[in-house]
């Protein structure tokens, strides 16, 4: 399993929000790619980044950003998501080196979409799956979530997706522990290695989802982004306990 760093964008600096709430945003930092460096330096073997203003606008916004970012991670791998909502958005981020592209809203709202893309780029698409009372929200986690979200990752088919990152809206950003039982039941279902988000606090959420992933061996891993920023849980020793050989 692996631990993930967040790196969310928003006016340009690197931040973190409470339960998708714009006005609570905390800046972390104001030059991204240097976050990117120190996690990569750090042992992080995947990143994480959310355009934060591109779910809200509807379309990427800080492509120049995720650029630097990437170029800064070097060999490390990074995910990209926030406003893909065309095959033109997603090229973008694959064309300055993104590893993978994370669809959600429209993924939700037009499933041919998510197909379309898995076909143009097997096993590079991320389907970002955000749940507020196990319902999938979507736009910035600003438009009603109606469509059950176990249900529909059921439902996927036989598409070539990479993972589907689960997030639990509810708990985004609030250190307040990740859902095993929503994580546990999506890992059941889902037809892809699913990424765990949301509430990622301590090392105890950690052994809590190595345990879950013994299990299923369907948990590819878990993002954290406020617990690193504010030193509640350490990198190096999350890492070491995913890496380890029992929980």
């Amino acid at each position: 399993m692996l631990l993930i760093p967040a790196i969310d964008l928003r006016n340009g600096h690197c931040v973190q929000l409470r339960q998708g709430a714009p006005e609570t945003a905390a800046v972390y930092s104001n030059d991204p790619s240097a976050m990117a460096r120190r996690w990569t330096r750090a042992g992080a073997r995947r990143l994480h980044v959310v355009d934060l203003d591109g779910a809200f606008a509807g379309r990427p916004m800080n492509q120049r950003l995720v650029a630097d970012i990437v170029a800064a991670a070097g060999p490390v791998p990074v995910q990209v998501g926030g406003g893909v909502r065309s095959l033109d958005a997603a090229a973008a981020y694959f064309d300055v080196g993104a590893s993978n592209v994370i669809v959600g809203t429209r993924a939700i709202e037009e499933p041919e979409f998510l197909t379309t893309l898995c076909a143009r780029w097997p096993g590079r698409v991320i389907l970002g799956l955000d749940g507020r009372d196990g319902k999938a929200a979507t736009r910035g986690w600003t438009a009603g979530a109606t469509v059950d979200a176990v249900h529909f990752t059921a439902e996927l088919g036989d598409i070539d997706l990479f993972a589907i990152v689960h997030t639990d809206i509810s708990r985004d950003g609030m250190l307040t522990g990740v859902n095993i039982a929503a994580t546990a039941r999506l890992a059941a279902l889902a037809p892809a290695p699913v990424i765990a988000s949301g509430g990622v606090t301590n090392l105890e959420d950690l052994r809590a989802l190595k345990a879950l992933a013994l299990g299923t061996d369907r948990l590819l891993g878990a993002i954290s982004g406020s617990a690193l920023y504010e030193g509640a849980l350490d990198f190096a020793a999350g890492q070491r306990l995913l890496d380890a050989a029992v929980p």
